[in-house]
């Protein structure tokens, strides 16, 4: 097993949010709470550090008090570039993706990955029916080769993951834990659900 101490969360939310209408996802408020705050919340307790990558509204994820950090190439070119932003900032041996429209992510997010580690580099998470592949624990000394990796105009996750030792683990609480909310109608149901209202059903 990890130590939380050895872990920094990397929250992703550097991307368009073109389905959300343009608007950054951080920041977007589900039942009056913003879902940066959501997820800090949720993946403080289980690491060392955390850490932000961001593309809009720097000043404002800054007030949160954590280390915001920003792509290197300019429009938004997808979220291995956030993550290989945020890395440069992670201290620690190992970095957890965690994209930032993910309001219900494991509270054992942490330990479920870092239990499978042993002798990978990247482990990513399936929540029983499909893959999550931005919700993973990866290597921080990958970093390097992730940058020269994009460099050269590669972008698919799973692309690069394959060219490393990794694997998947699942998930025992399902797909709902790895629910993310990309349109205004998500956020809607998202709410029902939280009310439990039979809307939602």
């Amino acid at each position: 097993m990890i130590p939380a101490s050895d872990i920094t969360a990397a929250l992703l939310a550097g991307g368009r949010g073109t389905r959300m209408g343009g608007v950054d996802k951080g920041w977007v408020d589900v039942s009056g709470r913003f879902l940066v705050e959501r997820l800090v919340e949720r993946l403080s307790p289980q690491v060392g550090e955390v850490v932000i990558n961001a593309n809009r509204e720097l000043d404002r994820y800054r007030e949160l008090g954590l280390p915001v950090i920003s792509d290197d190439v300019h429009g938004f070119p997808g979220p291995l570039a956030g993550a290989a932003a945020a890395m440069r900032a992670v201290r620690t041996p190992w970095t957890l993706l965690a994209p930032i429209d993910m309001p219900w992510l494991p509270l054992d997010c942490a330990t479920t990955l870092s239990a499978a580690a042993d002798g990978a580099d990247i482990v990513s998470a399936h929540d029983g029916e499909r893959r999550q592949p931005l919700v993973a624990l990866i290597r921080t000394s990958l970093r390097e080769d992730l940058q020269a990796w994009l460099a050269t105009g590669e972008a698919k996750v799973i692309v690069w993951y394959a060219r490393h030792r990794w694997r998947e683990v699942s998930f025992e609480c399902g797909g709902r834990a790895f629910a993310n909310l990309n349109t205004p109608e998500e956020r809607v149901m998202a709410e029902r659900q939280e009310r439990g209202d039979d809307a939602a059903t």
